[in-house]
């Protein structure tokens, strides 16, 4: 079976790319959350849910881009299991935005077990390299 997906050089770019715009991502968040910071109120006060919500998702989106590209830079034999490149791209996209919608409408809070899921297969994936 040749399929791009599961072609572990294509996926360990793809992943790479993912990561590093992820990195950016982070910390471009972490810029604009930053710009109220002096404010006592902003976005509810610091210990307010939704700003530990926006900053967490900031966290998040720069430590699971870098969780990416990692995995992008391991060595991979043939019989690398291509799902963990997956496991991690699916964290790091759903961890923030999970994250972010939370923040905006606590009911999204239910979605939490997506990203957990992926970074958890990651990890696992990692485990039986």
């Amino acid at each position: 079976m040749n399929l791009a997906i599961l072609d572990l050089a294509w996926q360990a770019d793809w992943n790479a790319t993912l990561g590093w715009s992820l990195v950016i991502a982070g910390f471009v968040w972490g810029a604009v959350l930053g710009l109220g910071f002096h404010d006592e109120d902003y976005l509810g006060g610091y210990p307010s849910f939704r700003r530990r919500l926006l900053r967490l998702g900031h966290v998040a989106c720069v430590a699971l881009g870098a969780f990416n590209v990692f995995w992008s830079t391991l060595t991979l034999d043939a019989s690398a299991v291509a799902w963990g490149g997956c496991a991690w791209a699916l964290g790091g996209v759903l961890m923030p935005t999970v994250c972010a919608l939370s923040a905006w409408r606590s009911r999204f809070r239910h979605l939490f077990f997506l990203p957990v899921l992926g970074v958890l297969l990651g990890a696992v994936n990692g485990l039986l390299q």
